[in-house]
């Protein structure tokens, strides 16, 4: 088949010089859309680079495909975004990889995606959401159990999530949270922070097809112990020195059948297809505490759901293979 590859690098996206230092921290770059490309060639089939944005229109109306590997972020501060390229896809009858354009949609609004997985189940940790500056100055925290974790509530890619994001009362979360409007200009969520093991759970494969999804947890350990652990964007730009990855996750069996349960309860109740990670926090109970959920999460070889990889003993043509593979069984026809 001939394969396209939608994506956005991030040397083809101008930032703005006002922009937090993050701004670009979703895309992709030229690494990691040429290992792609050649795991996919690796595969005997065609790929074809279409890039993303205004780029990827132009390629995808111009260009024969068959098909679509896709992991083009969409442009734009639009909790949407995500959705643009599926959207399109899906306008031309195109097959693709990955979530929908609704899931999509839905897991880049934290909110939204917590009230949808609480209502099937999911144990996640209380928030209080804010949409406009200033509003957490007089929010109603009865019930809520401080510290809390401060975050943008429309972004990925670990965007806006520090080493200093606990607030330890009302006052701070304000005070974090109109920084936070100041310097992303979106909505924010404040939820009670779980101080226990950090768990990334990575699925690969569909629930509906002939085999089930590998349902993979990996447990996050820092190498200092002195304070609660984030799982910052500080943290996973220098990964190598600061943290330990552990798969399998050395967890009593009880509590690793409670996060592959509730994993695979998210990815069925949002509709996520082929590939997807997802954050986890173990509370001393040893209850999974759900956070956030990717649908369309890095695969560059740096990213989580490649150190999962990396230790099931996959190379990444391998895991590109299986999410390709996972992907055209849904499609009848398709080879």
């Amino acid at each position: 088949m001939k394969i396209g590859l939608a994506y956005d690098l991030k040397q083809s996206i101008a930032a703005d010089p006002d922009a937090p230092a993050d701004a670009l921290e979703e895309y992709d770059s030229a690494e990691t859309v040429s290992l792609i490309s050649a795991a996919i060639e690796a595969s005997g089939h065609s790929p074809v680079l279409l890039g993303g944005g205004k780029q990827f229109l132009l390629s995808v109306l111009r260009e024969p495909i068959d098909f679509v590997f896709n992991i083009a972020e969409g442009r734009g501060a639009y909790r949407s975004r995500e959705a643009q390229v599926p959207s399109v896809l899906e306008m031309l009858g195109i097959p693709y990889t990955g979530a929908d354009p609704q899931t999509l949609s839905i897991a880049l609004d934290k909110p939204l995606t917590k009230q949808i997985v609480q209502a099937a189940g999911v144990t996640t940790p209380a928030w209080r959401f804010f949409d406009a500056p200033g509003q957490a100055r007089s929010a109603d925290w009865h019930g809520f159990r401080f510290p809390a974790f401060v975050k943008p509530a429309f972004e990925g890619s670990s965007k806006g999530i520090r080493l200093t994001s606990l607030a330890a009362d009302p006052a701070e979360v304000a005070d974090h949270a109109e920084a936070l409007f100041k310097n992303y200009g979106s909505p924010v969520i404040a939820e009670e922070f779980i101080d226990g093991d950090e768990v990334t759970c990575g699925i690969i494969g569909n629930i509906a097809s002939a085999s089930p999804p590998l349902v993979m947890p990996m447990r996050i350990l820092p190498r200092r112990k002195d304070g609660p652990f984030i799982y910052s964007l500080e943290v996973k730009r220098d990964y190598r020195n600061l943290v330990d990855y552990e798969y399998p996750a050395r967890l009593p069996a009880e509590v690793i059948d409670r996060i592959k349960s509730q994993a695979l309860a998210v990815f069925r109740t949002l509709g996520c297809r082929d590939f997807t990670r997802m954050d986890f926090r173990i509370a001393a109970d040893g209850t999974p505490h759900f956070l956030e959920v990717n649908p369309l999460p890095g695969l560059s070889l740096d990213s989580d759901l490649f150190i999962i990889a990396t230790a099931m003993g996959w190379s990444h043509p391998m895991m590109i293979r299986s999410i390709l593979a996972a992907a055209i069984s849904r499609y009848p026809g398709l080879r």
